[in-house]
């Protein structure tokens, strides 16, 4: 059966990373902590039997050394008593080398085996340790010694020591002990073999980690049992193993810590990438991936934001361009139905006119007169010149969106070229033009051409939107280099917002629903295009005295 892996849950990083710790980290330690304990009991119980079987050499050479001191001391009394003929000065002997010595605690002369061995089992009853020598004569001298004496020759070098040691007799007579503890004594004896081994260093016992020695002696005749307790084992393998885990424990910590740390600025920064990711699919192209970068912040992580960064500027300037062209695009498809619905529009009247008047002239069934055939004829022209310039109009347009204008520039005399606008511009028969420019203007830098279309579009603009029985006024002033033409009309104040408006395309003072005037929308739109191809400029006012005012700047001809 095949396993369908879309049913299991996908992990996270950090769920990833906490499994990746425990397999990598975790597991290893606890193995290496049972490894290491284990290795660390073998060495502990190599070391503690060692250490016993050393503390049981030693005790052995001091008992050693006492034994030969002692002998050596009681066979130069012996030699000494030999030359003592009399019984009594013996004794007194004795008991003056006794007065004189710290070590004994008792010398005596006996003079027979059965007499030493009463006197053996006197002193050892009284839990003390005798020492004898026995001379030529079968007579022995006996010297006893006290057990804590005995302890301080012999248990000197193991102060503070915590092991357990015991001195007995041939006959398992204790005569010397270290740390004594009955218990524990007694359990030692019970765990000898039957059969010892002597004068030889042998290990016993079924306690694994703690091990008993004993040393069978044979001169003197000596049982000497070194037993390591509980406390000590537990001490040495616990203190070892309380550093094995304090280790492990700190090396745990500092792998969790350098992990975590690396995990939390990961993570950090991969949700920086996630954040980023999303924002790009939803359409924010502007929004860039700030990393928290330090010593922890991987090269692949900073190489994805980076180029990450650089594909989404380089699809916000693709999406900005885009716009851009889309904007192009509806303005275009904007102008080119204003275009159309201009051109159906204005273009019906004065071909209508045409249409109409030519069509009259071209009856046969009706007799037409001179005076109307002049005035037939003079509207078919003034329509086709109307037509005309709205052509003219709508051709300039391309060419001052491209900024592709070519200008013949000259010196040109506006009083003149203002003449001839009169009779190309036909006025509302209450509207009366009024030229105050004096013949002696200055000449200004133009086109003649086209300055004629901006003052037929300025005149034929105060005409359409001036008041009945109002007069069109022009008039011009010298400013510095500049001369100053205005064309100004009576009507209703122009608003400041639509003031800034009028020289968009298409816009017109009365909009589509309420269109009362002729015209197209695009004169003044044109008219400012010339003019700044011609270096000059134009300017829109409007107050109570004059509703409409237009002020050209032109360059003086030098």
């Amino acid at each position: 059966m095949k396993l369908d892996l879309r049913y299991f849950r996908r992990l996270k990083i950090v769920e990833q990373i906490i499994i990746v710790l425990l397999c990598a980290v975790f597991v290893p330690l606890v193995i290496s902590a049972f490894i290491i304990n284990n290795i660390n009991q073998h060495a502990v119980r190599f070391q503690l039997e060692n250490s016993a079987e050393l503390v049981t050499q030693v005790v052995s050479e001091e008992i050693d050394v006492f034994n030969i001191t002692i002998k050596n001391n009681l066979a130069q009394i012996m030699a000494t008593i030999d030359y003592i003929p009399d019984y009594q000065e013996k004794l007194a002997y004795l008991k003056y080398i006794q007065s004189k010595s710290s070590i004994y605690d008792n010398l005596k002369l006996v003079s027979n085996d059965a007499e030493y061995r009463e006197v053996y089992d006197k002193y050892m009853n009284n839990e003390n340790v005798v020492v004898s020598n026995q001379n030529s004569d079968g007579s022995y001298i006996m010297a006893t010694f006290k057990t804590e004496q005995l302890k301080n020759n012999l248990f000197r070098p193991f102060y503070k020591n915590q092991r357990q040691i015991y001195v007995l007799t041939g006959d398992n007579k204790l005569v010397a002990s270290y740390n004594y503890d009955e218990e524990v004594f007694k359990k030692s004896l019970d765990l000898l073999p039957k059969k010892l081994k002597k004068d030889e260093v042998t290990n016993y016992g079924n306690v694994k980690n703690q091990p008993l020695v004993y040393l069978k002696k044979t001169d003197p005749d000596v049982l000497i049992i070194v037993i390591t307790t509980e406390m000590m084992t537990k001490q040495f393998i616990d203190y070892n193993r309380t550093k094995i885990i304090l280790s492990l424990l700190v090396a745990a910590a500092t792998i969790i810590f350098v992990v975590l740390l690396y995990t939390y600025y990961l993570y950090i920064n991969i949700r920086q990438l996630f954040k980023g990711i999303m924002a790009l699919s939803k359409g924010n192209y502007k929004r860039q991936i700030r990393l928290l970068t330090n010593v922890f912040t991987p090269y692949e992580i900073v190489f994805l934001a980076f180029e990450f960064n650089k594909m989404a500027k380089q699809i916000h300037k693709a999406y900005t361009q885009l716009n851009k062209k889309n904007k192009e695009l509806k303005a275009v498809n904007e102008f080119r139905s204003n275009m159309i619905d201009t051109v159906s529009h204005e273009f019906r009247t004065p071909l209508t006119s045409i249409q109409g008047y030519t069509s009259r002239l071209m009856r046969q069934d009706i007799v037409i007169d001179d005076e109307t055939k002049q005035k037939s004829l003079r509207i078919i022209k003034q329509q086709s010149e109307r037509l005309s310039r709205m052509v003219e109009d709508i051709l300039v347009i391309p060419d001052i969106e491209t900024q592709k204008l070519n200008m013949n520039m000259e010196a040109v005399l506006v009083p003149d070229m203002l003449s001839d606008i009169e009779f190309l511009v036909k006025a509302h028969p209450s509207n009366e033009i009024i030229n105050n420019i004096n013949a002696d203007a200055p000449r200004v830098m133009a086109d003649v051409d086209r300055l004629e279309q901006v003052f037929v579009n300025l005149v034929d603009n105060a005409i359409k939107y001036a008041d009945e029985n109002t007069q069109i006024i022009i008039d011009g002033e010298e400013n510095g280099d500049n001369f100053e033409i205005n064309i100004k009309n009576k009507c209703g104040i122009i608003p400041r917002e639509k003031l800034k408006t009028l020289f968009d395309k298409f816009t017109r003072l009365d909009d589509k629903t309420t269109r009362t005037t002729r015209g197209t929308g695009l004169g003044l739109f044109i008219v400012k295009g010339l003019l700044e191809a011609m270096n000059g400029e134009i300017r829109l006012y409007s107050n109570e005295e004059f509703g409409f005012c237009a002020k050209v700047i032109l360059k003086k001809a030098s």
